[in-house]
């Protein structure tokens, strides 16, 4: 169920007319060359619900709790509309450098190489959204930016979601770095099971605790009964709970 973490701030209105610029002649080009068009996400259940309006309305927003709940679809869907409709300019993909097999540099090739296996998960949910052609283009025009998270340091978001997925492996001061880098015109969304954590110390339990009654950002928590995936899916999580 979702946590009020405070009062939900809403968008300001739109300006009645403005001149359209260059980047965004671009986009709409690219989008009737693809002949692109982007579909809405629709929530399957109670909970993907609350979890799309919270990232509506706010601007950091957690969504925890158990695999297969949709957390990163939904999370995806969303970002894929706003990019789609030139609400924002860019999309910036990252998840920690922790797994449970070999790390990245067993795996060969350039940096974007051996980050390729971490977006998996995004691939198929941007496809399905923008449609091939376009996610080819946003990712080729890096309007679609997958990161290492280290290697945003430093760096300033304005204009774009950014999607932090398997969040529980951040270390604290990896979140810290990550959510201090917020700007103008950016929304953060994170996701993440901390059950899953494959760190002694996760930095999204401490990120939680310490940010809880700030305004502008929320809290969503997903249970197992909210498991989407599949039956399978969700009876393997239950058993494992015992």
């Amino acid at each position: 169920m979702a946590r009020n973490q405070g009062k939900r701030s809403f968008p300001a209105k739109k300006e009645s007319r403005r001149e359209v610029s260059q980047e965004e002649k671009s986009s709409i080009r690219s989008r009737q060359e693809y002949g692109s068009v982007c579909k809405e996400v629709e929530p399957l259940n109670y909970i993907q619900e609350e979890y799309l309006e919270a990232i509506k309305y706010n601007d950091v927003i957690f969504g925890v709790g158990s695999a297969g709940t949709g957390k990163t679809y939904v999370a995806a869907g969303y970002a894929a509309g706003e990019l789609f409709h030139r609400r924002v300019n860019k999309i910036i993909l990252t998840r920690p450098n922790v797994e449970t097999g070999r790390g990245l540099g067993f795996l060969p090739g350039t940096l974007e190489e051996k980050y390729a296996p971490y977006l998996l998960p995004f691939d198929s949910i941007f496809t399905k959204f923008l449609g091939k052609g376009f996610y080819e283009y946003a990712l080729k025009n890096k309007d679609i930016e997958p990161t290492p998270l280290g290697f945003l340091r430093g760096t300033t978001f304005e204009n774009c979601i950014v999607l932090l997925d398997e969040a529980q492996n951040c270390t604290k001061e990896e979140m810290k770095m990550l959510l201090s880098r917020i700007g103008k015109n950016c929304k953060m969304i994170i996701s993440g099971d901390t059950e899953q954590a494959d760190i002694e110390y996760s930095g999204l339990d401490d990120a939680i605790n310490r940010l809880e009654g700030i305004s502008g950002i929320e809290v969503v928590e997903f249970l197992d009964e909210d498991i989407v995936r599949s039956k399978m899916c969700k009876q393997i999580i239950m058993a494992y709970r015992t």
